[in-house]
């Protein structure tokens, strides 16, 4: 509390000088005041978990043996490779609504470079975008694709999911069985990404493919760059489809 206190020192004063007052501020109210918001805050603070993005990194080990190298199966490999639109300064074009114009060419299996294959196979290499869901909440584009290559372990999930959200199962459960399904070794229709930014590529369309494998609950992927097949694909579909 404040206190005012007048200086009186005695003696004979002269006529009409002014009265020194001395205030005093008593801070000990306002420091309890500031200790109980600091616990009140304390109490009632929810602590959340940090949402980041978990990747697995290539070991450093030059003792990795052939047999744990990860084999890839042709049958469940879906290549994507990915391509922006840029204009004549180089910078990465938008659309009417402002999103960057992605190009993500996809095929599956294994691709082979000759003439010959190309010729023989004219719609070996696809093209399709990250366009989400639509209205109606069903995927589109290249999330429809994966969704397709992975229905097995998104039907479970989903299941999961509506048990959570209907209070069956706890969060934690959900977590637990949710991570337990997508690395599930005994789905066997699960498939196996290879993500390849191109050389136009920018580091928004790589994050959009790295959410996609989240979305779609797709365990197994790898990023890398696109080799000399990949480029012959994607230029010969260029040019077939007068895409610059």
């Amino acid at each position: 509390m404040a206190q005012i206190e007048q200086s009186d020192k005695g003696g004979k004063k002269k006529k009409g000088a002014q009265k020194k007052v001395a205030i005093h501020v008593d801070f000990t109210p306002m420091v309890d005041m500031n200790m109980l918001l600091i616990t009140f805050f304390m109490l009632c603070t929810t602590m959340i978990k940090s949402q980041t993005l978990p990747i697995n990194l290539p070991s450093n080990s030059n003792e990795v043996r052939d047999e744990n190298r990860t084999q890839v199966d042709k049958k469940s490999a879906i290549t994507l490779i990915l391509d922006t639109e840029t204009d004549e300064q180089g910078r990465p074009v938008v659309d009417d609504e402002g999103r960057t114009k992605h190009h993500v060419y996809y095929y599956f299996g294994e691709a082979q470079g000759t003439p010959e294959f190309i010729a023989e196979n004219p719609g070996f290499l696809k093209d399709e975008a990250f366009s989400g869901n639509d209205e109606e909440h069903q995927a589109t584009g290249i999330r429809k694709i994966l969704a397709e290559r992975n229905k097995d372990v998104l039907e479970k999930y989903n299941q999961y999911k509506q048990d959570w959200r209907d209070k069956k199962i706890s969060k934690e459960e959900f977590d637990s069985l949710a991570k337990l399904n997508r690395t599930d070794s005994t789905i066997t229709s699960k498939p196996t990404v290879l993500i390849k930014p191109g050389p136009n590529s920018t580091y928004e369309a790589l994050i959009n493919a790295i959410d996609e494998m989240q979305i779609n609950q797709i365990s197994t992927y790898n990023i890398e760059h696109p080799n000399k097949v990949d480029s012959l694909l994607v230029m010969t579909y260029k040019a077939a489809h007068g895409i610059q």
